[in-house]
């Protein structure tokens, strides 16, 4: 795997887990949920257009439309829906506790849907490495939520 894309990867993930303290914040300091994920969703689209003019935007036509399926229309709405965790549940958690639970949740999933090849993802047998990562993850996850 090519450094800078493992970096790249490895800022999203800081970023990701600075962000649930970021939008908990928000949240506290407005008073207003739904009003701080539209403030975060505003944020989203005004990095997306900084983006745009050096990856390129464009309207596909409709076949594209109609090719794309079902479940990949809902995936903004799953994004939505971390915000809004992010927003109630972080704060209450702590950033440890709150990460381990998302970052292991998200690598069995993982797992079980590259070991299937669901949602487009190539398939990737999920061997005894692979469950034994998940197993550790498990493991990690209780050693953080221990007090």
């Amino acid at each position: 795997m090519p450094f800078l894309i493992a970096a790249a990867a490895a800022v999203a993930g800081i970023l990701n887990t600075v962000q649930s303290g970021a939008n908990a914040s928000l949240n506290k300091a407005l008073g207003q949920p739904i009003l701080a994920a539209l403030v975060v969703t505003a944020a989203n689209v005004a990095v997306y257009l900084a983006a745009a003019p050096f990856v390129g935007i464009g309207w596909p036509g409709s076949q594209r439309f109609a090719g794309v399926p079902w479940w990949a229309w809902l995936g903004g709405a799953m994004g939505a829906t971390y915000v809004l965790a992010t927003i109630f549940i972080a704060e209450r958690l702590g950033a440890a506790v709150f990460t381990g639970i998302t970052v292991t949740a998200a690598i069995v999933t993982s797992v079980v849907l590259d070991h299937y090849g669901w949602v487009g993802f190539a398939q990737h047998t999920a061997d005894p490495w692979r469950i034994l990562g998940c197993a550790l993850m498990i493991g990690g996850l209780v050693l953080v939520c221990l007090r």
